[in-house]
């Protein structure tokens, strides 16, 4: 199997292989035909570096399904040359954004703005956090099978909607939501009718949280944490936190760097609420198939929540837009789902 020296600055090391370029080129080719149904008569703009293996694999498989995109070497150019370039697009065009980091243009909100044009947008940024085997997990997340995809995206968010109470149990703990959900977004491939089209990748997730934060109690474990650096944090035993009217008020077998997690939290938005209920679907992911970036993990299949007053998907009325400084991912060991009494999760999988 031959493999390919990356450019610099990546270590001198680091190697990817002609598989892994060939299979991330075939599950790409389904999302720029399927997800975003790219004919040729639209233009692509790919803007990547080079700085890590996995930014590598994923240029080379993006040029090989758009051989007459422009590609934009974002390390050797100017940022006036990045933004003529992307300002020179039309409505529907695509837009791929390939990063090891996370590209900065001085105060230009890039995804924002690209919206804005009407462009459609695939961003994929902090590669450089998924090394070794991770790499592997990463270009299984982008396989799109759109019957899974839209059929159980749908069915969740139907469930999730028609629900008046539910219950996340996590092996003799439970986590009760005593009233109705918000109405769920879906992050499942399917744009119709939305405005942007496209966002962050891998996809496959459904969201909500209570209409009353208050209604949620008990008790959930948790197996990951998002630390300070947006990464996971994976502790020797699961770590149990005891919710009050919503909010964290006791934790069991923490450790210290989740105990910092929850200071922050509350130094800056005075208690630790419960917001976002994630039903992830990307079945790549799992407890055992982990990657550093915390974005990119939230994908998981199976149910994360979040903690901090941020949430910008939802409304309150005692959360002033803004004014919530903290999103913090936390990850459930989840032995069912009950929506309205019916379990439609077990063995790491959704029964919908």
């Amino acid at each position: 199997m031959n493999t390919h020296p990356l450019p610099a600055p990546a270590s001198s090391s680091a190697t990817y292989t002609d598989n892994q370029v060939i299979t991330a080129t075939s599950y790409l080719d389904t999302v720029i035909r399927t997800v975003f149904q790219h004919t040729g008569s639209q233009k692509a703009v790919v803007v990547y570096d080079q700085a890590c293996p996995l930014a590598c694999i994923l240029t080379a498989a993006y040029r090989a399904c758009l051989p007459d995109a422009s590609l934009i070497d974002f390390e050797a150019s100017a940022a006036a040359e990045v933004l003529n370039t992307l300002h020179g697009l039309h409505e529907h065009d695509l837009v791929i954004l390939i990063q090891s980091t996370n590209f900065r243009l001085e105060a230009y909100r890039l995804r924002v703005e690209l919206f804005k044009k009407g462009l459609k947008v695939i961003e994929h940024p902090h590669l450089a956090r998924m090394t070794g085997q991770e790499i592997d997990y990463y270009i299984d997340s982008l396989a799109y099978d759109a019957a899974y995809y839209r059929h159980t995206g749908l069915a969740l968010k139907q469930k999730i909607d028609h629900a008046s109470h539910g219950i996340i149990d996590s092996g003799g703990e439970q986590l009760i939501f005593s009233g109705h959900f918000e109405p769920a977004k879906m992050n499942i491939g399917d744009y119709s009718g939305m405005k942007n089209v496209g966002g962050q990748f891998p996809i496959g997730e459904v969201f909500t949280e209570s209409i009353d934060l208050e209604a949620v109690h008990g008790s959930i474990r948790i197996f990951i944490f998002g630390d300070t650096t947006f990464r996971i944090n994976q502790p020797a035993q699961p770590i149990t936190l005891i919710v009050e009217k919503g909010q964290v008020t006791e934790t069991k077998n923490s450790t210290p760097e989740f105990e910092t997690v929850l200071a922050n939290i509350r130094k800056d938005d005075g208690v630790v609420w419960v917001r976002e209920l994630g039903f992830g679907m990307n079945r790549a992911f799992s407890r055992e198939r982990t990657v550093q970036d915390i974005g990119t993990y939230e994908r998981m299949c199976g149910i994360h929540l979040s903690l901090g007053s941020k949430h910008g998907s939802y409304a309150k009325s005692h959360i002033k837009r803004g004014e919530g400084r903290h999103h913090v991912d936390v990850f459930a060991i989840t032995e069912a789902v009950l929506l309205d009494g019916e379990n439609i999760y077990r063995d790491g999988r959704w029964l919908v």
